[in-house]
């Protein structure tokens, strides 16, 4: 029973000297036993003297371990919320940036509808300012006409009244008479002009124009945002953020996100690439995420991408297409995501070596699917005549041996004498001359004549070692705890 006591939680403290808990009330025993119902510790004599005789009594030891496992279980269940809670921080943040960004497109939107209203408000006020601008000349072009035609017919009248008085003047009856008929008779026509409405204006000094504006008023005023559900149909048209749409060696990175004032639901997006030489397009990426990296690509290539959306009605248009030329030259490190975890990396990533006796994998971040591309590594150090391994390989390459023993890698293992070739565990081609510490092994991939060729010390080591070969390659290399390797030079 002490020995339980001493497994429950004084085994590591007599190893360093610790004393063991004895009993508050007996001290010259240990607690050994754990009593449920009380909730403590106790001693063998507490239990003899019958304290506890109707409790449930149990072992110090397996109570130790229960409860540990116990707080364990309990530790794990927060654990797995306190997991969660960070990855809702994250989605909370994204939702701040997503609300910021939404709250300054809908301010645009907003600013371009009320700027439109105003706009078409302008329009609208020229066009009736022209209507008033006619009505207002032609009502003065009828009353000049009237006044020009009064002033006439007036200047007329006058001039034949003035000559009749002097008619009338005249005291010679014969002559009189002579001429008083015709003058009758002008003076009725003269009479007969000035007909009943020609001394009255033939328009007003009023404007027959009314505008109503109340209606209109009274909808700007009431002029509010809506809140509504719209039927369901296909989503619209995506917009590529080119800010944020890039190259990087052989990958590229395109960012995207849907038009504000959207009210179809997104389900998700397809996101579609050419194949780098003009082809078709082909899908590279269905899901509803707004940021997409593909690898693997063709170096010195123009890519055409698009995007489209969909939901339950169906898939929404395409996008505008985004044109990405990747690099000429690639410029790549060692792969720590990617890497055995015996690997350790160091020098930011451009240096290797191993943990472990045994022979593991890492690869570069590059991948090569043709071209030709060159790069070298350094022994840093070698020790006790291990067999590092460089060359090329497939990313599911197996990374707990030797590199070439596997069907996914094309390989050359050296040791400090002699080198050989190695692909599906296949040995060939032993050629004289190995490496030291402060060796240069150089790999040639030229993927235009579907071959691979190793160099040391600037020297080829051997013919070239692989033909007709074809596909995507990184660059790989495999060694243990007995050599360090860096990378001195990029393709």
């Amino acid at each position: 029973a002490p020995g339980g006591g001493g497994d429950g939680g004084g085994g590591k403290g007599a190893g360093g000297g610790r004393k063991l808990p004895t009993c508050a009330e007996h001290d010259l025993e240990n607690y050994s036993m754990y009593c449920v119902s009380c909730r403590s510790p106790v001693c063998y004599q507490c239990l003899e003297e019958g304290k506890h005789s109707q409790h449930d009594v149990k072992a110090l030891g397996a109570m130790w371990k229960q409860h540990k496992a116990q707080l364990s279980q309990a530790l794990n269940g927060v654990s797995d919320k306190a997991k969660e809670a960070k990855e809702f921080l994250v989605q909370l943040k994204n939702l701040l940036q997503q609300i910021q960004e939404n709250g300054l497109d809908y301010e645009a939107c907003l600013v371009a509808q009320c700027d439109a209203l105003v706009d078409a408000l302008t329009r609208q006020k020229a066009k009736l300012l022209t209507k008033v601008t006619k009505e207002r000349e032609h009502k003065l072009k009828v009353v000049w006409d009237q006044i020009n035609h009064c002033t006439l017919k007036l200047r007329q009248s006058t001039g034949l009244m003035e000559y009749c008085l002097e008619v009338i003047k005249e005291n010679d009856p014969s002559g009189f008479l002579q001429i008083s008929d015709a003058l009758i008779k002008r003076v009725q026509v003269s009479q007969e002009q000035w007909v009943k409405g020609a001394l009255e204006p033939k328009v007003s000094a009023e404007f027959d124009l009314t505008l109503d504006s109340e209606p209109l008023l009274q909808s700007i005023h009431q002029l509010d945002f809506i809140q509504m559900k719209f039927p369901v149909s296909v989503p619209p048209v995506p917009l590529l953020q080119l800010e944020k749409c890039c190259t990087r060696n052989n990958s590229v990175t395109l960012a995207w996100r849907m038009p504000p004032l959207s009210h179809n639901p997104v389900e998700g997006y397809i996101l579609e690439l050419d194949d780098g030489d003009g082809g078709q397009f082909r899908e590279v990426y269905v899901g509803k995420e707004t940021l997409c990296t593909i690898d693997g690509l063709h170096f010195n290539s123009t890519y055409n991408a698009r995007v489209k959306a969909f939901n339950s009605s169906g898939v929404g248009p395409y996008s505008k297409t985004v044109i990405l030329q990747t690099s000429d030259v690639a410029w790549f490190t060692f792969d720590p995501s990617s890497a055995h975890r015996d690997i350790v990396l160091s020098n930011d990533n451009q240096t290797a070596t191993c943990n472990s006796y045994d022979d593991r994998v890492v690869l570069g971040t590059a991948a090569f699917s043709k071209g030709v591309h060159y790069w070298e590594l350094h022994v840093d150090r070698y020790d006790n005549h291990p067999d590092p391994a460089f060359g090329i390989a497939r990313i599911n390459v197996v990374k707990d041996m030797m590199l070439g023993k596997d069907d996914k890698a094309w390989a050359m293992y050296v040791d400090n004498n002699r080198s050989w070739f190695m692909h599906c565990n296949s040995h060939t081609n032993r050629t004289e001359g190995g490496v030291s510490k402060g060796a240069t092994v150089g790999i040639l991939l030229d993927l235009n004549k579907h071959n691979l060729t190793f160099y040391i010390n600037g020297q080829q080591q051997g013919p070239p070692a692989f033909e007709n070969i074809e596909g995507v390659f990184m660059p790989a290399l495999s060694l243990n705890r007995n050599v360090q390797v860096s990378l001195q030079s990029s393709p």
